[in-house]
């Protein structure tokens, strides 16, 4: 049964990965679900505790995703970006700084998902009308690219992966956040030091921002621009008040989707019907059916290994225990994809003795490595996937064999930087 199990697993992921002919990531997750029932790697009983597991992030994420679509069709973060262009004065260095910075809020704020997908071609047709050339484009959008899933830390609704971690250990959102804040810090200051290192060549000592419109003439509804502010306010204050009146982010989230959809449909910028349409419905079906497959490892005592490890780790210490914990999720999390690797870590570490801050330390560094090690490879991530799709589409690019090599070289010190500010955060603030 245990190679069963990884076989299935490995087949599973192979396929989402792969997409042969465009082939949906929710058909080989559900097919590979309901081949492990079917063969009995799972029962229903499993299948009923990971919907109950994931439902959360999933329908935080689509609702997500529909308020960036939402903002992006009236201009919004391409009027923040121009503002940022214009911040910097003609300084390509301080530009290259500021779409780093503006990366890191919006994948806060809107996912990693949200920054990949919309951040990511408003950058690359900036970069573009400012006539930078093939070099400076790269490092531009790669910059974009890295800081999507790097600065995807800090509250549970910044990645997938945070809210299936804080709903597993029942971790609230205000909790999660005062943990990530110190790591999030290192995890920005450290992508912005590789960052500048790795591309500082291809950058620009000055651009011409004459080719850059008005941030204004992005807003294409004024009265949707100005009741967004408010709108996400509350959304934000919703966020950490959310523990308190016990409901879920997802509810919080769902509940300023829906009235963006109402305020839009007076809105003749916005296309609802489209927006509907590109929401990632799909992603309900694949974290579900993808999660059940990974149940099946678990059934086969594969966890067990991860288990035996994350103890050695804590026989070692604090330091040890962090460390090792993140560079573990990494490495699995750029082999097969991090979705399936913080459920799969998760499972192990509940299955450890440890508790206190040593528990702490393998909850937060498995998903410090589960943000940040997909990085290293093509595979890692759906935001990295997505991403390498978006340029695809704007004939940029990128092979795997040059993002592996660029990858692994940036994320390796980022890494180890923001899991020494959670070690720092755990022995001073816990």
């Amino acid at each position: 049964m245990v190679w069963i199990s990884f076989f299935l697993f490995l087949i599973t992921l192979t396929l989402v990965i792969w997409q042969p002919r465009g082939l949906s990531i929710g058909y080989p997750a559900v097919g590979g679900a309901l081949l492990a029932l079917a063969i009995g790697v799972v029962t229903i009983g499993d299948v009923a505790e990971v919907t109950s597991i994931v439902w959360n992030a999933t329908l935080a994420l689509i609702g997500i995703i529909i308020i960036s679509l939402v903002l992006d069709e009236i201009g919004f973060f391409e009027w923040a970006a121009l503002h940022m262009a214009r911040f910097a004065k003609g300084n390509g260095r301080l530009m290259f700084v500021y779409v780093i910075l503006l990366g890191s809020l919006v994948s806060a704020l809107f996912t990693n998902d949200g920054a990949a997908l919309i951040l990511t071609p408003i950058v690359l047709a900036q970069v573009r009308a400012l006539k930078l050339d093939g070099k400076a484009v790269l490092a531009f959008v790669m910059a974009s690219g890295f800081i999507a899933d790097t600065s995807s830390l800090p509250f549970v609704i910044s990645n997938l992966v945070n809210i299936v971690s804080a709903d597993y250990f029942d971790i609230g959102f205000a909790a999660y956040a005062a943990k990530m804040i110190i790591p999030t810090l290192f995890s920005i200051g450290g992508s912005l030091l590789v960052l500048y290192l790795y591309f500082r060549k291809s950058i620009p000592a000055q651009v011409d921002l004459s080719h850059l419109k008005n941030p204004e003439e992005a807003i294409r509804d004024h009265r949707m621009f100005r009741l967004a502010w408010p709108i996400l306010a509350v959304l934000l204050i919703g966020f950490f008040i959310s523990e308190s009146i016990h409901t879920p982010v997802s509810i919080i989230i769902a509940g300023a989707a829906i009235i963006f959809c109402l305020a839009a449909r007076k809105s003749e910028a916005i296309a609802m019907r489209r927006i509907m349409k590109e929401a990632p419905w799909v992603v309900v079906v694949f974290s579900i059916g993808m999660y059940v497959v990974v149940w099946g490892l678990h059934n086969a005592k594969l966890t067990d290994l991860v288990k035996d490890t994350l103890d050695w780790f804590m026989a070692h210490g604090l330091l040890a225990t962090t460390l090792g914990t993140g560079f573990l999720a990494a490495a699995l999390s750029s082999v097969m994809n991090n979705l399936p690797t913080v459920i799969f870590n998760a499972l192990a570490i509940a299955g450890t003795q440890a508790d206190g801050v040593l528990r702490e330390a393998m909850i937060y560094a498995n998903v410090i490595g589960s943000d940040l090690g997909p990085k290293m490879t093509p595979i890692g991530s759906l935001a990295t996937l997505l991403w390498l799709h978006v340029l695809g589409r704007k004939d940029v690019t990128i092979t795997w064999g040059q993002y592996f090599r660029t990858g692994v070289i940036l994320t390796i010190p980022t890494l180890t930087f923001t899991l020494l500010g959670l070690y720092l955060t755990l022995v001073y603030f816990s």
